[in-house]
């Protein structure tokens, strides 16, 4: 049977070595408007009754944000993270797409080929078919005016922030990669937004 739990992040790393703080406020947002001014950095109070060890609350954007607000983008170089996440967004529930699995790394990939397995069975679907779009309701042309990325790379891993605004309500995901044989592997999706990751679902 199929679980889809909801699934607070224990810990949501967004500033990763090599992101400037100026522009990764401008496509993240302002602090939680309910965290003290002086506090930790993750230190955003008591953590929801389902949180395994305490979650750290996603940055609530500022009144009238919107991703388009944020930093130009920078040319998408070939073969960099932000060139593998891009389809992603071009056409909706690639990600489950069997197809596209040589993109994916574990713990990814293993959930992906679980969720195969169950459907193939008959058994239900596990994954949602726009995870991508944190699992909202979508119209294409609102999201490819707003979507935002942010790319930061550190060694052999990386991380691309995509923001985008669907109505009215912003949207912020982390796509994680670890560099394999010289390519780019995407190994985990979080949503900094709906507080899940796809390394968190048991498709069994």
């Amino acid at each position: 049977m199929a679980h889809r739990p909801f699934l607070a992040l224990s810990s949501v790393c967004l500033l990763a070595v090599g992101l400037s703080g100026a522009a990764a406020q401008g496509l993240l947002g302002a602090p939680p408007a309910n965290a003290p001014a002086d506090a930790a950095p993750g230190d955003s109070g008591a953590p929801p009754a389902n949180a395994p060890g305490g979650a750290v609350e996603p940055a609530t954007p500022p009144v009238g944000w919107s991703p388009a607000e944020a930093a130009p983008a920078a040319p998408i170089l070939p073969g960099s993270p932000t060139a593998v996440v891009r389809p992603f967004y071009d056409q909706v529930g690639l990600e489950i797409d069997p197809s596209e699995r040589g993109h994916f790394i574990d713990p990814a990939k293993t959930v992906l080929d679980k969720s195969d397995a169950l459907r193939k069975s008959g058994q239900g679907e596990c994954l949602d078919p726009n995870m991508a779009l944190d699992n909202a309701d979508y119209d294409k042309a609102e999201i490819d005016k707003s979507l935002k990325t942010l790319e930061a790379i550190n060694g052999d891993q990386a991380k691309v922030i995509v923001a985008f605004v669907i109505a009215g309500n912003p949207h912020r995901l982390e796509w994680k990669f670890k560099r394999v044989d010289g390519d780019w592997k995407i190994s985990d999706l979080l949503s900094v937004t709906g507080e899940w990751a796809l390394s968190q679902y048991q498709c069994e």
